[in-house]
């Protein structure tokens, strides 16, 4: 969430003369050193920061510097709102506010399509974020319980990367147990805490930033779905994920990462679905039928 800091600094240097260090990091709640690179990166940005040291010293523009809405053509500027809204839709601070403070932007100037990042954890998921961006900025360790299918444990991570990827938000992070990156969904991630020690951010392998690696599919689920659900397979795979067959009937068939979420995803349609492979999947769902049986089956007089 770096993009919408630096256009928070620009903004402050636009409205004053001249600010300090000090004044940046608290009003952003980084560190001084943070600060520092956030500068370098709005310089080799092109943008004409003057710094002076001394007791009347600070951080500056050069004078007559303005910004340039005709530098953005209406698609851009509608793009850069559109995906500024979606950063404000899980930020305590909205970065569309910050931009409309440095573009002199016609009222009529809103997005034409809408982007909400948030879910019905909202406000914690928001909270979670705020911290991981202070620990990710000032290079904190974290610490955290997790729940997972395995389990619940308590983590201590090195955070690296804060993502929204697979319709959902992760942290990509060294876990300093199993001395690896470890991709954590947030939503499974409680009880975040920040320490007070810091460390040395580690070079990031190209696969664990990418998708197809990190969810490989190790599950095939080939099922018939009865039409009623149509709308459902279209929703959440596509009209292509399936063919209608002669009975009307649908033949599916996809590949999924994990063996929990393909059964849960199964089990949601009831009746509505017939599992053709894979085998242990059916013997799953026969032994679940079973126990279905043995506590529902017989009512109490």
């Amino acid at each position: 969430m770096r993009i919408d800091r630096l256009l928070g600094i620009l903004a402050a240097l636009l409205r004053r003369e001249k600010v300090t260090a000090p004044f940046l990091a608290e009003k952003f709640e980084v560190s001084r050193r943070t600060i520092s690179r956030d500068i370098d990166a709005l310089c080799m940005a092109g943008i004409p920061i003057v710094t002076e040291q001394g007791r009347n010293g600070g951080i500056s523009i050069a004078p007559g510097y303005t910004l340039d809405r005709q530098l953005f053509t209406q698609a851009e500027l509608e793009s850069i709102l559109s995906g500024l809204q979606g950063v404000g839709s899980v930020s305590p601070v909205s970065p569309m506010a910050v931009l409309r403070e440095k573009l002199p932007l016609p009222e009529h100037s809103a997005p034409s399509f809408s982007i909400d990042l948030a879910s019905h954890y909202k406000d914690s998921l928001t909270e979670k974020i705020s911290l991981l961006r202070k620990a990710i900025g000032e290079h904190l360790l974290i610490t955290f319980r997790y729940y997972s299918p395995k389990g619940e444990a308590f983590r201590q991570v090195e955070p690296h990367v804060v993502t929204f990827q697979w319709n959902d938000w992760y942290l990509l992070a060294w876990c300093t147990k199993r001395r690896d990156f470890r991709m954590f969904k947030l939503s499974r991630l409680w009880e975040l805490a920040l320490t007070d020690k810091h460390f040395s951010p580690r070079k990031i392998p190209e696969e664990k930033l990418d998708a197809e690696y990190v969810w490989q599919e190790n599950y095939r689920l080939e099922a018939v779905f009865d039409p009623k659900v149509k709308y459902r397979l279209v929703e959440e795979y596509g009209p292509a994920c399936f063919t209608e067959q002669e009975d009307g009937k649908l033949r599916f068939s996809c590949r999924f990462t994990f063996y929990d979420n393909m059964r849960s995803w199964v089990l949601s349609f009831g009746d509505a679905v017939t599992v053709l492979s894979p085998q242990e999947l059916r013997e799953d769902l026969y032994r679940q039928g079973e126990n279905f049986l043995e506590r529902y089956g017989k009512q109490d007089s």
